[in-house]
Order: C-alpha cells, then sequence, then structure tokens
C-alpha cells in the first residue's frame, strides 16, 4: 500500500515538463546490437562500412587508410566535413538554480524537504535526500539517491532543490506501483519476466540478452537468485531510462541507430558511472 499523498497536477513519473507530442513507438525489428543473420557478431561487412563512413546527418570525407602514418600520433581531429567535438555540451557540474516547490505541492512534501534542509540553504544532498525518503518507508543506496539526483537535475552536484524533490517523491510513487502490480507473489522481488514487463510498461522494450545483463547485474544474489528488489529496480530502471533518453536525442529518425562523437558517446556513459 503506498503512503504517499496525491500528487498535484503535472507529476507523474517524475515528468517535469507539459506533455509532448508522442513520437512513434520506439521500437526496431531486432533489438539493438544484434549482429546481422548472414554475418557472424564483429564481422566487417560492407553495410557496417557504409553506415560508419559518414557521421548521422552529415558527409564526412571517407579516409584513405584506416591506419595512420607511421609518423604521425593518433588524433581525434574529425576529417574534412565531418562534425567538430561539440562544446556546446552542459557541464555536469553545473551549479543548480534555486526554485520553489510547485503551487499544490503537498504540505507533507514541503514539510519532508524543510526537516532535511538543515542549514536552510534551499538545497540539500544526497546523505539529506536519502534520510527524507527514508521517513517514508524508503530505503534506498547512496548510489540510487544519487542517480535519482543525477535524473532530476541533470547534473552530477549532488544537491537538490524544492522542486526536484517533488519530482522525485512522485516520481518515486509511480515506479513503487508499478514495482507493486508486477511483484504478482508480494515476494518484494521481481524475476526476469517480471522486470521485462514492467520495463515495457514504462516504455522501454529490452532485448533477452540485456534483460540478463541488467539481472545479473542488480540482482543482490549476484545472479543466483534472478531477481530484483525494489531499491535495485529503481537504479536499473533509471539508467535504462536516462541511457536511452540520450540516445534518442541523437536518434532524430526514431530508427534505433545513432552515431555519437567520442566527446558525445563519454558524457552519455560517464555521469552514470559517477554516481
Amino acid at each position: 500500500m503506498s503512503v504517499y499523498p496525491p500528487p498535484p497536477a503535472g507529476y507523474g513519473c517524475g515528468a517535469t515538463s507539459p506533455p509532448q507530442p508522442q513520437p512513434q513507438p520506439y521500437r526496431t525489428a531486432s533489438p539493438y546490437g544484434s549482429p546481422a543473420p548472414s554475418q557472424p557478431y564483429g564481422a566487417p561487412s560492407s553495410m557496417m562500412r557504409t553506415h560508419y563512413s559518414e557521421p548521422y546527418g552529415a558527409p564526412c570525407a571517407t579516409p584513405a587508410s584506416d591506419k595512420p602514418p607511421m609518423d604521425k600520433p593518433h588524433s581525434y581531429a574529425p576529417a574534412p566535413g565531418c562534425y567538430p567535438p561539440s562544446a556546446t555540451y552542459a557541464s555536469p557540474f553545473a551549479s543548480l538554480v534555486p526554485s520553489a516547490f510547485p503551487p499544490g505541492t503537498d504540505p507533507i512534501v514541503v514539510a519532508g524537504f524543510q526537516l532535511a534542509d538543515q542549514d536552510g540553504s534551499g538545497f540539500i544532498d544526497d546523505k539529506e535526500l536519502q534520510t527524507a525518503l527514508s521517513s517514508y518507508n524508503q530505503s534506498f543506496s547512496l548510489r540510487t539517491v544519487r542517480l535519482l539526483m543525477y535524473h532530476f537535475t541533470n547534473t552530477n552536484t549532488r544537491k537538490i532543490g524544492p522542486k526536484d524533490f517533488t519530482s522525485v517523491f512522485y516520481g518515486l510513487q509511480n515506479w513503487r506501483d508499478i514495482f507493486e502490480r508486477f511483484d504478482r507473489d508480494r515476494s518484494g522481488r521481481i524475476d526476469s519476466n517480471e522486470l521485462r514487463e514492467a520495463l515495457c510498461s514504462l516504455g522501454f522494450a529490452v532485448s533477452p540478452v540485456v534483460l540478463d545483463l541488467l539481472v545479473s547485474m542488480y540482482d543482490n544474489s549476484g545472479g543466483k537468485d534472478k531477481a530484483i528488489e525494489y531499491d535495485n529496480f529503481i537504479e536499473c530502471f533509471l539508467t535504462v531510462k536516462g541511457l536511452t533518453e540520450k540516445f534518442r536525442e541523437q536518434d532524430c529518425t526514431y530508427s534505433g541507430s545513432a552515431t555519437f562523437t567520442y566527446e558525445a558517446f563519454m558524457l552519455t556513459v560517464l555521469p552514470f558511472l559517477m554516481v
């Protein structure tokens, strides 16, 4: 049974912005990363060479050789016509802007934040958020708490203000309901099939290979039980959600394929490793 008060209008599943037009379902005929049936995994093919000879959305000069000259060092400088490394990415450590509670926020949420904000700065850190959530019978590891903070603030400053705290609160309410819906035996854990169904209900269809990796990674028994508890479910979901959304930003045609610059790839993956 949920202990949360009803959310104000506009909140649900961690949403912090007005509804956006829905694109076509984000699905592919085969799982991401799976090899073509006629080629063993990792084998070169003409299709692969054609796909990677040009960056996503821009023409690029094809290099004359696959190897750099012996007298020149390796370089990540783009070839003529390619996009150069972008300098417009937001810093993962950018300062947060002070915020206020959205109109209609339940007084219980406000009181929970104010109790955690011991110094009255208008922000709480990761340990204070962990304590605040535990007061609502929510026990989370520090890593999960930091993933929540990164998801809602898009920074690694490990600080969160009233507006994002409210989003965390009501987001967790919805995700708890989904976890309990698929925890059909009320064991406090969900197995591989239940995890797949839960992720699908949230809009993420992962392949069996990826699903097995997720379960083995977030199973506290080291993969023996092949089931994950609520805390790890939140961490698993936030990782899948965050990486998928970053990928979609580059996949403008919703084809299931995208090309990343080296910098974009590092900035996509590293924040999830740093929490």
